[in-house]
């Protein structure tokens, strides 16, 4: 039986968790009457409510197809740009990919991240025309797309020559030719097996073991489970092993517990795999992800591949508001910062480090989706945290000293109507404006080069001038040099003056200064930030204040106050909206926004000391 390894890449969106879907149906890994979930990859829960992948994930399938049977090791990769450092980890171990691009949004700049990563490390891609089967797809226009992308990134002559097929994702259907209709996947998975290599490690097994661990993660009843491609031997339960780190440096010895194949959607115990099989092994306490497992006789360690730096950073610290403590069970800065490196610890594109302060900590990564979705893991998991605005991580320049930002790609299709908002927007946020044309269905596409500074809570913005029909997309590109201040022109916030509940009286005359973010009868204290204001200044508000009755007026006359539904910011959309001298407290019930000093009279004293 002949191997294959590969992975799905491909912008957010564009499909890859539903063929997937379709690819395990199709190759009997479900029995006829078996139940299954939509999207089976996405087995995450905040993955099924977002609707997006945010861990790379494996699964394996038969395919008895032309050339016989053969096993496909197939590899689900995020979309998101956020989630980048687990595609640059995945494609290590695959000697193939299937790049999926939209027949209708065509290629994208989340496709030209992925794409770059597949193409440095020598693979082949097949391109795959999603969504061909949709009202205003144009395969021809994004077939030329991708050549054109393929020979903007420097592709070589065999990786220009590739192959495409079109396909439905949903439906279930794949062809070489539009003119030939098909039913099935089946010449997709031909086409997998006839172009994708076997795994080069097939001729070295024979060699001692050699593995490089490329996926982390925790089994209640295993311990470590660390997943990799098999580079040269056999993996048997049993067989004495070391971790060496990357510099060749001995971390732990052990031996193999448990040698775990995928199957399908399941991981099941196996006596022995052979060299290029992707498999997980237990059986180590300390090994972690681009460290070598190998035989004991090995002493030089597998080369791991270069993650990109992060680029956004935030201050996670201990909650110590007056309402800590009541929600969550995990308050402590100890049982914080070691979810925080545990985290980092499987999560090779986030950083974790302590910070000058106490009980707070700096954690780096991608962007703010990234930080948001670790945030939300650890507030459905019982921790109460305070979260600071997100900061854009420089660089120095290492020959001239000069101060570096990271300049993003973004991509936006907006109708028409809206293209003007958004330049002025984004152009005195320092973007500059590279390209712009029509993407069909009466859409504009707007292609800019912004410093990440600039977009950190712009998303919401751009939603409200868009009326919700804009779509934006971004990428890191490079480091150039810093570009001077933005200013964002946030309004200011209503802020608290006192403890207690909120009075629906106080809420109604207060409506006429801003918006509110908290209801009627919500817990408030001193320094929180109850609503914006519809001027620049910060404005501090009794929002306790009740009505005053009196003898003559019946008491029920005129209680019956109708207050406009409060907006209650998501975890996202509060990180962003932030200031500098505001913090986000999250707890596993709420999402509250409040002044880093909570008493007015020391937070004017610093803004004059400022």
């Amino acid at each position: 039986m002949s191997l294959r390894n590969i992975a799905i890449i491909a912008h957010v969106d564009h499909g890859k968790t539903t063929l997937v879907d379709q690819l395990l149906a199709q190759s009997g890994v479900f029995r006829a009457n078996e139940a299954h979930a939509e999207r089976a990859m996405d087995s995450n829960d905040q993955e099924r409510e977002r609707g997006i992948t945010i861990l790379a994930k494996c699964t394996s399938v038969l395919w008895h197809g032309a050339a016989g049977e053969t096993r496909i090791n197939i590899i689900d990769t995020p979309g998101h740009a956020d989630f980048g450092g687990e595609v640059e980890r995945i494609l290590g171990m695959v000697d193939g990919c299937v790049l999926l691009v939209d027949a209708e949004e065509g290629v994208m700049p989340q496709t030209k991240f992925v794409l770059g990563k597949a193409l440095k490390m020598g693979l082949r891609p097949i391109v795959c025309l999603n969504k061909v089967d949709r009202a205003h797809a144009d395969p021809d226009r994004v077939l030329n797309d991708a050549f054109d992308l393929f020979d903007a990134m420097g592709a070589t002559n065999e990786q220009l020559d590739f192959p495409h097929i079109y396909a439905s994702g949903k439906n279930g259907w794949a062809t070489m030719d539009l003119a030939q209709p098909s039913q099935t996947l089946a010449p997709l998975f031909d086409l997998i097996v006839s172009h994708v290599p076997e795994p080069k490690a097939i001729a070295r097994k024979d060699e001692p073991f050699q593995m490089l661990s490329v996926l982390i993660e925790n089994d209640p009843f295993l311990g470590r489970l660390l997943t990799g491609r098999i580079e040269s031997g056999k993996a048997t339960p049993g067989l004495s092993i070391h971790a060496l780190h990357i510099d060749g440096k001995e971390i732990e010895r052990g031996r193999i517990t448990k040698v775990l194949a995928f199957r399908g959607l399941k991981r099941q115990p196996i006596e022995e795999a052979e060299a290029g099989d992707i498999v997980a092994i237990a059986g180590l306490s300390k090994a972690t992800v681009a460290d070598t497992l190998c035989a004991m006789e090995v002493t030089e360690a597998l080369p791991a591949q270069p993650i990109d730096p992060p680029t956004i950073s935030m201050t996670v610290s201990v909650n110590d508001s007056p309402l800590a403590g009541r929600e969550g069970d995990k308050v402590q800065s100890r049982v914080i910062a070691a979810r925080l490196l545990k985290e980092a610890e499987a999560n090779v594109a986030i950083r974790v480090a302590e910070t000058s302060e106490k009980d707070a900590y700096e954690v780096a990564g991608r962007g703010e989706l990234q930080l948001g979705v670790l945030i939300e893991s650890m507030r459905r998991e019982g921790f109460e945290l305070s979260i600071s605005r997100p900061r854009v991580v420089f660089q120095a320049d290492p020959d001239t000293g000069e101060r570096l930002e990271p300049i993003e790609d973004v991509m936006i299709d907006v109708d028409e109507e809206f293209t003007g908002i958004v330049i002025e927007k984004l152009s005195a946020r320092k973007a500059e404006l590279k390209d712009m044309g029509p993407s069909g269905a009466g859409k504009t596409r707007i292609s800019l080069m912004s410093p990440s500074r600039s977009l950190i809570g712009y998303q919401g913005e751009f939603l409200t001038d868009t009326r919700g029909s804009g779509v934006l997309n971004r990428v890191f590109s490079h480091y150039e040099p810093y570009k001077g201040p933005i200013d964002a022109g946030r309004k200011g916030v209503l802020v608290s003056n006192s403890d207690g509940e909120t009075a629906a009286y106080a809420l109604w005359n207060l409506e006429e200064r801003g918006f509110m973010f908290v209801g009627a009868g919500e817990k408030t204290y001193q320094g929180m930030i109850i609503g914006e204001n519809s001027r620049s200044d910060d404005l501090d508000v009794n929002p306790m204040k009740a009505k005053q009755l009196t003898n003559v007026r019946a008491s029920g006359k005129d209680e019956a106050v109708r207050l406009t539904p409060p907006r209650r910011p998501t975890l996202e959309q509060a990180i962003a909206y932030i200031e500098e001298d505001e913090l986000v407290e999250v707890t596993p019930k709420s999402i509250r926004l409040r002044k880093k000093v909570l008493n007015p009279s020391f937070r004017k004293k610093r803004v004059k000391e400022d």
